[in-house]
């Protein structure tokens, strides 16, 4: 008997882009394995530090410009006005009705951008504790890392969601003022 599995389940075989998912949640656990495990393959710090902000690097990257885009429809980047020296962030969302957010997608998406971080502040504690002031600054780094996008993602999802409502108010209010215009334009022929 094959059962289905329902829309919006962590299957990743229900995925839109199963490759892109993939190498997102790879890139995602693939730091974390090196750090947590890396030791028991080789005693060289350096190298498991340096291998780790790679790893990291690539997973910033790849969920910024690739996985947030083509998951859930989101991008973010930061500018800087050159006149005043001030950064801001840029936020850019597909078009509602052109990109359709397959559920599967986005759960995988939303769940590993919020447990990452969490995963992280969890071995900075347990760094502390243990006395392995080592670790601190790296696992700072990834916290720098994954926050910043869990945030972006975070401000880009709500700019969406709002500009969705506004953009669907304004258009139901041209609608409203185009039969309105026509009402009256009818009455002044």
């Amino acid at each position: 008997m094959d059962q289905q599995a329902a829309p919006g389940s962590l299957s990743w075989r229900l995925s839109s882009h199963p490759i892109t998912l993939l190498t997102f949640l790879s890139f995602r656990i693939s730091s974390l394995l090196v750090y947590l495990f890396g030791l028991l393959f080789t005693k060289n710090l350096v190298m498991i530090f340096i291998i780790t902000i790679l790893l990291l690097a690539a997973d910033f990257y790849y969920l910024k410009n690739i996985a947030g885009r083509r998951l859930v429809g989101l991008r973010w980047w930061n500018e800087v006005d050159p006149s005043t020296g001030d950064s801001h962030w840029v936020f850019e969302s597909s078009e509602p009705g052109t990109k359709i957010i397959n559920p599967t997608d986005s759960r995988f998406f939303w769940l590993a951008i919020y447990a990452q971080p969490l995963l992280w502040i969890l071995l900075a504690i347990v760094a502390l504790f243990s006395f392995k002031f080592i670790w601190l600054p790296l696992v700072a780094i990834a916290l720098v890392l994954t926050v910043t996008n869990t945030l972006a993602f975070s401000r880009c999802d709500k700019f969406s969601q709002a500009s969705n409502l506004a953009g669907s108010a304004l258009n139901s209010g041209n609608i409203a003022g185009s039969i309105a215009s026509n009402v009256v334009g009818r009455f002044f022929r």
